[in-house]
């Protein structure tokens, strides 16, 4: 029971960190992407110690959470594409081969801002999001795959750094 009770906790704690952090990119013009990105990583260790059936349960109420509360469509909307990513990583990881590991990982960025865009032009009618010229747009989704690649790392970095250091100071008798 009281592991059960432990495991709930965190999901509550990181979930709510997440919403916080997503709150705080909404309010800072900088931070539409970093707030998605820093959400993700505050998800992390619920994947980590209580498996991805509760960090699903987790990621879907702080996107449900997101959508109503974050003033910033576009970062409310980046999280609910973007921000099960790292539910998905360890699958994507688990492929043998690096070029269909690099695949999945660009197909599911590319998929998520297709939609997440579409969505943000043609459902809530911002167009200002447009980009001004096709190459200019085409920039933009090549950066967006940069980034996205270095997020991937990062993850796996941080899951690293939780297992090994950080999961003993919150945990220290587990």
């Amino acid at each position: 029971m009281k592991e059960e009770s432990r495991k709930i906790a965190l999901c509550g704690v990181s979930c709510a960190l997440a919403v916080t952090i997503l709150l705080l990119g909404g309010i800072l013009p900088l931070a539409t992407f970093c707030g998605p990105m820093l959400a993700m990583a505050a998800l992390l260790p619920v994947r980590q110690e209580c498996g991805t059936r509760m960090a699903s349960a987790a990621y879907g109420a702080a996107a449900i959470l997101a959508l109503l509360l974050v003033a910033d469509r576009e970062t409310a909307l980046i999280f609910v594409f973007f921000g099960w990513y790292p539910l998905i990583q360890p699958k994507i990881l688990a492929m043998r081969s690096w070029l269909p590991r690099l695949t999945a990982k660009l197909l599911f960025c590319n998929l998520a801002i297709a939609l997440a865009y579409g969505i943000l032009l043609f459902l809530f009618r911002l167009g200002d999001l447009a980009g001004e010229t096709p190459l200019m747009t085409a920039l933009l989704v090549v950066l967006g795959n940069v980034v996205f690649l270095l997020l991937d790392r990062l993850l796996v970095r941080l899951a690293v750094l939780w297992q090994r250091k950080l999961r003993r100071r919150f945990f220290p008798h587990g």
